[in-house]
């Protein structure tokens, strides 16, 4: 039984929904310096901008870093403008958030492209499941991971997990190394990205003669005998050890630095990146035998945006993790977020996912909420004699939050001049009304009885 409309669909068996049908769409560039690039593909989300880590980058400099989204819905393809600087447009109509029901063609910058719904699906199994190891969700789109992870922890194939930063790649491999026949064995985690580089090959492969300001050292192969190598952020990894690392997965042999001689190894890899993987293989930035070798089954984490169903559960479980450690301390337990707080977690996009998530969980249990704070978790910067840009945090932490304290401000003066009616507010201010109201949300603003109508 098919239980929703394309180009998504859940398919039950025996009253027990046990897979996902996605449609495949193309998203080819019409016009603009990006002319013939396209992205074809059935996933949940499909993001366009000129960050190294979309779907679909432009080179266009009128597009955002993070442009846009299309997101698959039972109704037909969703596009959102995710804050772009220039806008996305239908026609001559600007949009923030759309449906489309077939195909169309969408203006970014000064590119053009054509978003086209195929006829061709994808169909994924999924778990009974909601749990493994220690990644939680009843969302869809997790019980699709899990699927996937129960079919490959008690075998020996190398995974490559890709997910956005914070959202939890490193518990797959730890949860896949748990689940298997090697959890018996070490489970040595090394960041490829957060070791400088001329200490990152000793690091991996071992030192055996040091040479001047070295030290003798194991490396992360020989200390994860018998176990699991989790290669955090692989893309890192120059081009000399990207060479070396494939010659050990296929000899299964690793000479350390100075070494005479080889020594084998027996240990499982799992690699993970944030990166768009077989672009950088495409521009030459990664080799394209030590992918195929890597991505022999790759695992695709969803950002917590697309899975806010699954906030309660997390926020359950990121509690009940620090209040097992606030006991061992002998300090009282948190009490659970309260209304206000959830509610504000459900309307949140998380550009930081689950790692974000627990930060705030923590800081809401602590300080209580706090829309004005909510992009970083950090408390409310209004004090008698206006707004203060912190300096003691990082530039990036800083912008977000003056940039929080300037939406509320804003939403707070249009709303009042036009006595909060909400339709009016946004034809002013040319922000969907939707969208507004999910900001009038965040921002902890009511809106106007009646004021629905236009």
């Amino acid at each position: 039984m098919q239980r929703t409309a394309a180009p998504t669909q859940l398919i039950e068996r025996n009253g027990k929904t046990v897979a996902r049908r996605l449609q495949k769409v193309r998203v080819v560039v019409v016009e603009g310096p990006d002319k013939g690039a396209t992205f074809e593909g059935a996933q949940d989300e499909i993001r366009i901008g000129g960050s190294d880590d979309n779907d679909l980058v432009l080179t266009d400099p009128a597009v955002s870093r993070r442009h846009l989204s299309l997101t698959l819905t039972g109704d037909g393809i969703r596009v959102n403008d995710l804050g772009s600087t220039n806008g996305v447009y239908l026609g001559d109509v600007r949009v923030h958030d759309v449906v489309l029901p077939g195909a169309r063609e969408v203006s970014l910058g000064d590119s053009r492209v054509r978003v086209e719904p195929l006829a061709e699906a994808v169909e994924h199994e999924l778990s009974a499941g909601v749990r493994f190891g220690r990644l939680v969700g009843s969302s869809v789109a997790m019980r699709e991971v899990f699927a996937v992870l129960e079919r490959i922890a008690a075998s020996d194939i190398t995974v490559l997990v890709e997910g956005e930063t914070g959202s939890g790649k490193e518990l797959v491999a730890d949860a896949i190394h748990r689940q298997g026949a090697r959890a018996g064995g070490p489970f040595i985690a090394v960041d490829c990205g957060a070791i400088p580089r001329e200490a990152l090959e000793g690091e991996l492969f071992g030192v055996e003669k040091p040479a001047e300001g070295q030290r003798a050292r194991q490396g992360a192969f020989l200390a994860a005998e018998g176990g699991t190598l989790f290669l955090d952020e692989v893309t890192e990894l120059p081009p000399e050890l990207q060479s070396k690392l494939l010659r050990v997965i296929e000899s299964r042999e690793v000479r350390p630095l100075g070494a005479e001689k080889s020594h084998p190894v027996d240990a499982r890899v799992v690699a993970s990146t944030s990166r768009n993987l077989p672009r950088e293989v495409k521009e030459g930035r990664f080799r394209q035998d030590l992918y195929y070798r890597l991505a022999a089954v790759v695992v695709k984490l969803p950002p917590l945006r697309s899975r806010l169903e699954d906030v309660p559960v997390l926020v359950d479980t990121i509690l009940d993790d620090l209040n097992r450690r606030r006991t061992a301390q002998g300090l009282p337990v948190y009490p659970g977020l309260d209304r206000r707080a959830m509610e504000l977690l459900a309307h949140y996009d998380f550009p930081g996912n689950v790692r974000e998530l627990r930060n705030l969980v923590e800081r809401f249990a602590v300080l209580g909420p706090d829309p004005a704070a909510l992009a970083r978790g950090h408390v409310t910067l209004e004090r008698p004699g206006g707004h203060e840009i912190r300096t003691d945090l990082p530039f990036h932490d800083a912008k977000e939050i003056w940039t929080e304290i300037f939406e509320k401000t804003y939403l707070t003066k249009l709303l009042a001049s036009h006595h909060g009616n909400v339709s009016a507010a946004a034809r002013t201010s040319g922000i969907d009304r939707r969208h507004l109201q999910r900001l009038m949300v965040k921002h902890d603003l009511r809106e106007r009885d009646g004021s629905s109508g236009a």
